[in-house]
């Protein structure tokens, strides 16, 4: 952290105006504020399947399937004629994965 506050030069990386005095005060506070988001799976397991001998996480699997689900989208609006028709595809095909995606982690892991 040092060597980088020294490369890029302390002025454009670190604030003069604050104190140690008030870097003292808030530490605390920030600390007890990210603990809890610190936990990730800590209560349970994380959830995980085993796929060709190997640990593969939910969120992986899960967001392989929304791009599957995008990209069905996307042939789906081709071959139907709405590619000409429906605007901003690319946020509407991006819209749609997640909506795959969260619903596979629905369904699958109920969480």
């Amino acid at each position: 952290m040092a060597l980088l506050a020294m490369t890029l030069g302390a002025s454009s990386f670190m604030n003069p105006s604050l104190s140690s005095e008030t870097v003292r005060r808030f530490c605390p506070a920030l600390l007890i504020i990210a603990a809890p988001s610190l936990s990730g799976c800590a209560g349970h397991a994380s959830p995980s399947w085993t796929l060709f001998g190997a640990y593969f996480p939910g969120w992986l699997i899960c967001g392989l399937l929304g791009v599957a689900g995008a990209l069905a989208a996307r042939f789906g609006f081709v071959a139907s004629g709405l590619a000409t028709v429906i605007p901003f595809q690319l946020w509407v095909c991006t819209a749609m994965g997640v909506i795959v995606a969260s619903l596979c982690w629905l369904v699958w892991l109920g969480q």
